[in-house]
């Protein structure tokens, strides 16, 4: 298949380039596109065909839901049984941007994009070419992140097309994601809100809204997942992620006990020079948390063309997405963790 590339100008796509995209998802194709959290592979969130052309693509299994991106909170009401209070004063608060609701779906809603589960996952986002995508297909689109399943999530266009070219007809290259790791997705039909996954929009910034917020990230094995990244080890690079956890002395001398000319060491900048040995890239400064998760997919895909043959990562303490670049690092070791 060959893929067309199309370039985002001043925050906008050409008003021919979005009728071709636009009408490639109306006939239900696959359209890689930019949002403010990372990029997503797009497809029409109302065709069967279509979101199982994600999971072929991508090679994603079956029973990982899908999130549904919309352009407002009108279109999102259409495809829920109840948009509760609780929901409206959410959405009013934090869309568009980085955070994921799961309601109770309507009929309208295929199996396809919600793994058979009675709920579905939907956000705003706030890039301006995601939102005019939508607003010109007038459907929501189901959009995971437009990697192959398991590899590091893609913040850039180079990312995209190092996994996906030649699999999609069309790719958009708006530049490199604003926050570069993914929604927080929010489950509103437990008692109590549950956060499933940790995301941009901090824990912190919810419990500032919520009375109470309690935090799941993982499912059992045989539980269908209500929102993408509870199941499966994902965001790996080709090498095994180890995380070193501890005081900053300990985690320094055992990365460096444990360590070689091969090794991959993943710190922040305040600590680079005790390395003495590896390739160490700098996820980012405790002065601006925020950088270790704006960085991390783009740090372990340097890795793999590093050609490393482990990577040794410390333990992210900062920040008020630490706990998203926690659960990140988490996914890609598998949960393999040194406690020093």
């Amino acid at each position: 298949m060959l893929t067309h590339h199309y370039t985002v100008n001043n925050q906008k796509l050409s008003k021919q380039d979005l009728d071709t995209c636009s009408k490639l998802l109306k006939k239900g194709e696959l359209v890689a596109f930019p949002t403010e959290t990372v990029y997503g592979l797009g497809a029409n969130a109302l065709d069967p065909f279509a979101i199982s052309k994600i999971f072929v693509v991508k090679n994603r299994p079956m029973d990982n839901p899908l999130i549904l991106h919309v352009d407002s909170i009108e279109m999102a009401k259409k495809y829920v049984t109840d948009f509760p209070p609780i929901a409206l004063k959410l959405a009013t608060i934090f869309w568009p941007g980085p955070l994921t609701l799961v309601l109770n779906k309507n009929e309208l809603v295929p199996d396809e994009a919600t793994a058979n589960l009675l709920t579905v996952a939907i956000r705003i986002p706030s890039h301006p070419v995601a939102i005019s995508l939508i607003s010109a297909c007038g459907f929501p689109l189901a959009a995971p992140s437009a990697n192959l399943s398991g590899k590091p999530s893609t913040t850039e266009v180079k990312h995209v097309q190092d996994d996906l070219e030649g699999l999609v007809p069309a790719i958009i290259d708006g530049g490199k994601s604003t926050f570069g790791i993914e929604s927080t997705v929010l489950d509103l039909t437990s008692k109590i809100p549950t956060i499933l996954r940790p995301g941009s929009t901090s824990i912190r910034q919810l419990e500032m809204v919520l009375p109470k917020v309690i935090f799941k990230d993982k499912s059992t094995s045989k539980e269908i997942a209500k929102s993408p990244g509870m199941k499966y080890t994902h965001y790996s690079p080709k090498a095994s992620v180890i995380i070193v956890k501890g005081s900053p002395q300990n985690v320094c001398k055992k990365i460096n006990e444990i360590s070689d000319e091969q090794t991959g060491i993943l710190c922040i900048k305040e600590h680079a020079h005790l390395y003495k040995k590896g390739q160490v890239i700098v996820l980012g400064s405790k002065k601006e948390p925020n950088q270790l998760a704006s960085n991390l997919f783009e740090s372990l895909r340097m890795f793999d063309k590093l050609k490393v043959t482990k990577i040794l990562a410390e333990y992210p303490e900062y920040g008020e997405l630490k706990e998203a670049v926690v659960n990140r690092l988490e996914k890609a070791s598998g949960g393999n963790i040194i406690i020093t």
